[in-house]
Parts: C-alpha cells; sequence; structure tokens
C-alpha cells in the first residue's frame, strides 16, 4: 500500500475536496479559488510537460511548446520515472476516458 511522504489532516482534506469535484467546471472554480494564476498555470504546464515525456518528446521540443525550463522538465521527468507513480496513474485514467469517449 502506497504511503504519503506528506499526509496529515490538512493534505487528507485536500485530497477529499479534489476527489469530491464532479465535473471539469467544478474543477476551475475551486482551482482557482485556491490557487494563484501562476501556481494554477505551473501545475497545468507539468501535465503538459509530463504527457510529452510519455510521448519520447525531447526537452527543446517540450520547452519549446509549453515554455517550461529544462530544470522543471528535468524534475517532472525524475517523478514520472522514479516517484509515487502518481503521473503514469492519472496519464492511465485520461487516456482510459477518451478511449470510452471514443467508443
Amino acid at each position: 500500500m502506497f504511503e504519503p511522504k506528506i499526509k496529515n489532516d490538512q493534505t487528507d482534506l485536500l485530497m477529499e475536496a479534489v476527489l469530491s469535484l464532479s465535473n471539469i467546471e467544478d474543477a476551475y472554480r475551486f482551482f482557482e479559488d485556491l490557487c494563484t494564476i501562476q501556481e494554477f498555470k505551473s501545475l497545468a504546464q507539468r501535465m503538459a510537460v509530463v504527457q510529452m515525456l510519455q510521448q519520447k518528446v525531447t526537452y527543446q521540443d517540450i520547452a519549446k511548446a509549453t515554455g517550461a525550463s529544462t530544470a522543471t522538465i528535468s524534475r517532472v521527468n525524475k517523478a514520472f520515472q522514479y516517484g509515487a507513480n502518481g503521473y503514469q496513474t492519472v496519464l492511465t485514467h485520461l487516456k482510459n476516458n477518451q478511449d470510452g469517449e471514443k467508443r
């Protein structure tokens, strides 16, 4: 079973809040209230970076397409390759959701 590095009542509340969101509009509303615009953009940028890393896009092309620094790309790649498998889980869910919509 997975044991998060950062787990306490506050982080549990945050995870429960995210899990309670039922549609994209609710998610936008929550994250716009929760995060600064820059924090929100940074999170979105990291998701774009990890999708491109999964597709084997080069760091240079990822940097051009997303505006992410190579340091950010490297950090995302490290988490993608050696982290808690969170990125892989989300990317799998996104792919399954897209495949389900195509049916």
